[in-house]
């Protein structure tokens, strides 16, 4: 039997206010940034995620946008909050059978999906656990990355002849 990956479902302005790298009041740049990064920690980590934005003030109906089958972005509908939004899809989730972790800080969501039979995480821990997952890709794959110690001339690369009439011809007036 094929076990299933962890599904987090995370409140995406509830983490941008926490992701110290955001520094733009341009929500649309924010939620890029964010989407990126948490669609590659997901990948790394083999967690299905779930990014839940509120767009409770537009008058749209609900929108999913699915990025690959373990990652999509949803922005709820007219009259519906993030909250709303993870809280619906954690019961759905845990009724499944599914392990489901919400990524929030907010105190009021916290009773209900702990009653659902979710897991919590405050947005400042996942924010730390994202980083701690992309420096260890970056030295587990970059390694130690050293620069040469001496200049890379083209004196090194010529030979001892034609070095010496380059020089003659560099000292001549």
């Amino acid at each position: 039997m094929n076990k299933k990956r962890p599904h987090y479902l995370v409140d995406g302005y509830n983490l941008i206010h926490v992701w110290q790298e955001i520094n733009t009041d341009d929500l649309a740049t924010a939620r890029d940034f964010l989407i990126r990064n948490l669609h590659e920690y997901g990948a790394y980590e083999k967690f299905e995620i779930t990014l839940v934005f509120d767009a409770a003030r537009s008058e749209d109906e609900e929108r999913v946008e699915a990025y690959d089958d373990f990652f999509r972005v949803v922005y709820s509908g007219f009259n519906e909050t993030a909250d709303n939004v993870i809280e619906r899809l954690s019961y759905e989730e845990v009724r499944k059978r599914r392990e489901v972790h919400v990524v929030s800080s907010d105190a009021t969501i916290e009773t209900v999906i702990l009653g659902a039979g979710a897991y919590r995480h405050p947005s400042r821990e996942f924010y730390r656990a994202v980083k701690r997952a992309k420096q260890h890709l970056r030295k587990e794959y970059l390694g130690n990355v050293t620069l040469p110690v001496k200049r890379n001339e083209i004196g090194d690369r010529i030979g001892a002849d034609v070095f010496a009439k380059l020089e003659k011809l560099r000292r001549a007036k």
